[in-house]
């Protein structure tokens, strides 16, 4: 490895855009059976978990724009997975029979990708990876 290159395994930009990039990919494989993207999936498990659910809560826990959840749920509602109600000012984002149905195969989804990275990372390195990116991502995100 040439110091130039060297510099990019040690920035933490560099490295956690070549993280995201790989888990994406390994995502996008073991969701592909769900008919969903990682990120849609983890939507309708959310909706699921929590029926009437609100829209900004969704884009706050997904740590999406507000645009990018709209179009998720757009997208989501078209294929009659979910429905929205609208009270007020407030959006509330409810299941359907259909989307209720997805969830074992969701979570069927979850545990391979889980697993997979597990029998590459180890279990417990995994896991612990897990928490100190979401940590970092918390603490970082404080400051923008």
């Amino acid at each position: 490895m040439t110091k130039k290159d060297s510099i990019l395994h040690n920035c933490l930009y560099f490295t956690a855009n070549s993280l995201s990039r790989v888990i994406t990919k390994m995502a996008e494989q073991e969701f592909m059976d769900t008919g969903l993207s990682p990120s849609n999936a983890f939507l309708i498990m959310l909706v699921n978990d929590h029926p009437g659910i609100l829209q900004k809560e969704l884009c706050e826990k997904l740590n999406l724009a507000p645009s990018t959840v709209t179009r998720f749920i757009d997208a989501l509602a078209h294929k009659n997975f979910l429905t929205r109600q609208v009270k007020g000012k407030s959006t509330m984002v409810f299941p359907t029979r259909e989307g209720i149905a997805l969830q074992p195969r969701i979570h069927q989804a979850w545990k391979r990708l889980h697993m997979r990275y597990a029998n590459v990372l180890g279990r417990k390195q995994g896991d612990d990876l897990t928490a100190r990116v979401d940590k970092a991502s918390i603490e970082l995100g404080k400051t923008v």
